[in-house]
């Protein structure tokens, strides 16, 4: 059975000048989703996201919301909530009125605005900063009242546009498991935009990932970072090693595909200390420990292997590893590319009975 897309976007082109910022775009969004656009700067997901909010008009193609073609309807009247990365809170209103400004130029009804602008002052917990100003609250107290003044007139459709940049790290973290139960809650559909990938996967259902003004792929976090499906995807996504010939390694010379280049990540490398405990010993070699570097609860090591140079990580708690040291290293799994595509390749060590396990 067909899925039933609440927002479209069939051949969307869009340039500026010259410069194309959008090339043939595709994809559907189910209703209630919340979708992360992800890409580097320059690779168009903002352009998207303008064009959807009707501040940006699109060369050709369709915008469909709930079914309906919105090309030609102006962005007043496309029934979306904008969160800006500034914020874009009136300095001179106080937070009950910015929640209640959208409300009053639709002309609600007072009694109806005020309700509406206290529910959403309660929906994001902040109920004892109405009185206050913009300035006299924390950067993510003004990313949360932006979030309520952007869905204080009910819309059918909420965009935002970098969303967490504008706060620090930590006040970061918590934004996002606040957005994604927010979202939950109040079920409307959302698109965001970002650049950081941790972001997108931990927050979005759905992630499209674009560059130079192309969509690469649409995939569920887990799909997109465990099966990338073309080159920039596999590089893009993850901390990667690029290897010019991932079959001088052990376990990979007989892979069938192709492609000569591949991404390493970290998460597949297993690095054991001589003499230490380590899975498929015999499929192991030896590379050299050229960088060690503090990770928190890991120690990221760099590790020198058949003229490469791979990123590995180690648990705090592990016996360390010293600069100069020859250690083990086991790779279980690459991303080969050729032009066109991306390939999981898997060491072959993992499918055989002959390797040793001690």
């Amino acid at each position: 059975m067909e899925k039933k897309y609440y927002v479209e976007m069939r051949g969307v082109n869009k340039s500026f000048g010259s410069f194309q910022a959008s090339k043939d775009i595709h994809f559907g969004i189910e209703k209630g989703k919340l979708i992360g656009l992800l890409g580097p700067s320059g690779s168009g997901k903002t352009t998207i996201l303008r064009m959807l909010a009707g501040l940006e008009t699109e060369d050709s193609g369709d915008i469909l919301i709930d079914g309906n073609i919105v090309n030609h309807i102006p962005a007043s009247k496309r029934g979306i909530g904008f969160v800006f990365q500034n914020y874009a809170l009136f300095r001179y209103l106080t937070v009950y009125e910015n929640i209640a400004f959208g409300l009053r130029v639709q002309k609600w009804p007072k009694a109806k605005i005020k309700a509406r602008a206290e529910e959403m002052l309660q929906l994001v917990g902040l109920e004892e900063t109405a009185k206050r100003y913009p300035n006299q609250l924390s950067g993510g107290q003004r990313q949360r009242i932006a979030f309520a003044r952007a869905l204080a007139p009910e819309p059918q459709l909420l965009l935002l546009d970098e969303p967490f940049a504008a706060v620090d790290a930590k006040v970061r973290q918590e934004l996002r498991s606040w957005l994604r139960e927010m979202i939950t809650r109040v079920g409307v559909t959302s698109i965001f935009v970002t650049h950081d990938q941790d972001e997108a996967i931990e927050v979005a259902d759905e992630i499209i990932v674009t560059n130079q003004g192309r969509i690469e792929q649409i995939g569920s976090p887990k799909e997109i970072y465990r099966n990338p499906q073309t080159p920039f995807v596999a590089q893009f996504i993850g901390q990667s090693a690029e290897v010019d010939n991932f079959r001088q390694f052990t376990g990979f010379t007989n892979a069938e595909s192709n492609a000569e280049r591949a991404i390493v990540r970290p998460e597949y490398i297993t690095v054991a200390k001589q003499g230490e405990f380590l899975k498929y010993s015999l499929d192991a070699e030896e590379g050299v420990v050229e960088q060690t570097a503090f990770r928190g609860n890991e120690i990221e090591l760099k590790i020198r292997l058949k003229g490469n140079l791979l990123t590995a990580r180690r648990l705090l708690d592990d016996a360390p590893v010293e600069v100069g040291e020859h250690v083990r290293v086991f790779i279980s799994r690459v991303y080969a590319f050729d032009e066109q595509k991306a390939y999981v390749i898997e060491n072959a060590a993992l499918n055989t009975q002959e390797s040793l396990v001690i």
